[in-house]
């Protein structure tokens, strides 16, 4: 028998389109949950980008403003109408990228590792995920919020096309500098196209107006040699075909209203499957019965897991000291562990 797999290795298997030995639980963080395994991945982005950001909000660095909350977790959205772009032909009025030309990269890598140290992760263990931003579409959004910044992309898609453009060169400088000076293991490309039941906007939009800098953020990554990981939450499985022309092998958090059983017949192990399980109806109930909410995570490991291609990527959201969170979160985590562990020794 060789030698164990460390969490790291195990999940970079998917990475590769090869069987894991277990199925890995993906990780949005470090979790106060009891568990034995490293997380398998964790991410990182250069401090500066986030340095006006707090757990109540703060600013992003085009200077819009976030607000936060116990009960969503501290997940941060943009504040509720206060929108800082009224008009998408005035954007170079508004958005200004930071100038990168003073920025110590070697010193201020060094500290956000040594940050990511304290926390627990060991890169011998976990797999470290390049994070730059929300989204192409998600930053559009949160500087117009969805009625101006959706009208903006059509009726002047010339505009919105030269402010994500150049919002794309600065992102993709920083992107340059991570792989030269944090060496990631995965370059991953974020947004959230979709709500729950459907697409914000149609393929052909997002052919013109998204994938563009979505793929030439990727090329940053396949250039050099590192898998891609494509986040988009919702109903966007019609959008994998494009993702898959830019280099996309893993995708998270593949949530369960997308047609799963129909993504892994079509793509295989090329495209990992991170999700595949949402608290929707009575397993977001804080009284969820155990048992019934521990089979649902069994019932999505025997869909999704079989010959590899899929890790765990799903949790309960909420106040992190909330006892019904905790619990169902204690649960996931418990079964993930035990069933997920042994799944491929069956």
């Amino acid at each position: 028998m060789g030698a164990r797999l460390t969490e790291r290795e195990n999940f970079l298997r998917l990475a590769k389109g090869e069987c894991p030995e277990w199925v890995p639980m993906y990780s949005w963080g470090v979790p106060g949950i009891q568990t034995p395994y490293a997380p398998p991945n964790a991410f990182i982005a250069p401090g500066f980008l986030n340095a006006r950001r707090t757990m109540e909000g703060g600013y992003d660095i085009w200077g819009v403003p976030y607000v936060s909350n116990r009960e969503t977790g501290y997940g941060a959205l943009p504040e509720p109408n206060h929108f800082i772009l009224d008009d998408i032909r005035k954007w170079r009025d508004v958005v200004k990228a930071p100038d990168l030309s003073g920025i110590d990269w070697e010193a201020m890598a060094k500290k956000d590792l040594e940050n990511l140290a304290k926390m627990g992760i060991d890169r011998n263990e976990t797999a470290l995920m390049m994070s730059l931003h929300v989204g192409y579409f998600q930053e559009l959004m949160a500087l117009m919020g969805f009625t101006e910044g959706l009208c903006a992309m059509y009726e002047e898609p010339e505009e919105v096309y030269a402010l994500l453009e150049y919002m794309c060169d600065f992102y993709c400088e920083v992107g340059e500098k991570i792989i030269d000076y944090y060496q990631p293991d995965i370059f991953n490309v974020t947004d959230d196209t979709a709500t729950w039941k459907s697409s914000f906007i149609s393929l052909d939009m997002y052919r013109r107006l998204i994938k563009p800098f979505h793929a030439r953020q990727a090329e940053i990554g396949t250039r050099r040699g590192i898998p891609i990981e494509m986040h988009d939450c919702g109903k966007c499985d019609d959008f994998i075909d494009d993702w898959r022309d830019f280099g996309v092998v893993l995708w998270n958090p593949a949530q369960s209203c997308n047609d799963l059983k129909a993504v892994k017949e079509k793509y295989g192990n090329s495209l990992a499957i991170l999700g595949g399980w949402d608290a929707v109806g009575q397993l977001g109930l804080p009284d969820v019965d155990e048992e019934f909410f521990k089979e649902s995570i069994r019932e999505v490991i025997d869909q999704l897991a079989p010959g590899g291609g899929f890790a765990w990527c799903s949790n309960i959201f909420g106040d992190p000291e909330d006892a019904s969170v905790v619990r169902r979160n204690q649960w996931i985590y418990d079964v993930v562990n035990t069933y997920g562990r042994e799944f491929y020794q069956k």
